[in-house]
């Protein structure tokens, strides 16, 4: 959730209301955001860590964050994820020429704070017939996506699909040689989630959110790190220190387990009466 949103928590607990707030990231640290948005953003934030009831967090950097910041306990319940289904390549085929294996896939809202910028100067200096996939959409950041869409038009390996869901998104994980995600912020990254549910081999950033989903199970390289990111790209192209698709998916599976993640949060809502006569943000 945007943090902003929790700004007027005073007024529940005025008529005695008990509140469970989900706080999905920091969300003044995007760069989305001008210097009153940030400040009002991080005052909802102590709102927040003051008069909610209980405080869900989906990373335990965020959580340590609420820790040392405001002293305020919280609980770490992250996303979840269940076993997909593999997608034989037949929308992506028909729209963009796209094989089992061909392809590197960026799949998240097309935003500075995802570092699209460097995985395109990183993949444009290197010699490969694997296509780039770009798979989101503009948020709030028009100028950033014109300037992504620029970047991508000097180079015919380079796809944009846009939006995309239903059958063309599962195809699109179902079929990518490589997932990178070299964002410089996340709360809790579902669509790395996802990846590595579909068995594939990631390549992300080096934050705390990207490396408590990936420990030893993908590739990552320095954050905001072009050239770092170049020579990780070089390597994962290689086939060296690639994972098998099998120990991926049941890593994850096991550690982010979607009925485990659902029974800990209905534990949460029945702790203390929460259930009853609570307000949810």
């Amino acid at each position: 959730m945007q943090n902003g949103s929790c700004a007027m928590l005073w007024i529940p607990k005025i008529f005695r209301k008990r509140i469970v707030v989900t706080i999905h990231g920091l969300d003044w640290q995007r760069g989305k955001w001008g210097g009153f948005a940030s400040k009002y953003i991080k005052f909802g934030e102590k709102m927040a860590a003051k008069y909610a009831d209980e405080i869900i967090v989906l990373s335990e950097s965020v959580q340590k964050y609420f820790k040392d910041t405001y002293n305020r306990e919280t609980v770490f319940i992250p996303n979840g994820v269940s076993q997909p289904k593999l997608k034989e390549p037949e929308i992506i085929k028909e729209r963009y020429g796209l094989e089992k294996d061909n392809y590197i896939l960026f799949l998240a809202r097309i935003v500075p704070e995802k570092g699209l910028d460097y995985l395109i100067d990183a993949y444009q200096q290197i010699g490969t017939n694997k296509k780039l996939v770009i798979a989101g959409g503009a948020s709030h950041t028009n100028d950033y996506y014109e300037t992504i869409q620029q970047k991508a038009a000097n180079d015919k390996r380079i796809i944009m699909t846009g939006f995309v869901q239903g059958q063309e998104l599962e195809e699109l994980y179902s079929n990518c040689y490589l997932y990178c995600l070299p964002s410089d912020v996340e709360g809790m990254p579902i669509s790395l989630l996802e990846a590595m549910s579909y068995g594939k081999n990631c390549l992300v950033s080096d934050i705390p959110e990207n490396t408590a989903v990936v420990e030893n199970m993908a590739v990552t390289f320095a954050k905001s790190n072009s050239q770092d990111l170049k020579e990780k790209l070089e390597v994962c192209l290689a086939g060296k220190n690639r994972k098998n698709a099998e120990d991926i998916s049941n890593y994850i599976l096991k550690k982010y387990n979607w009925d485990e993640v659902v029974e800990k949060t209905l534990k949460l809502y029945k702790k203390d009466g929460i259930n009853e006569n609570f307000i949810s943000k």
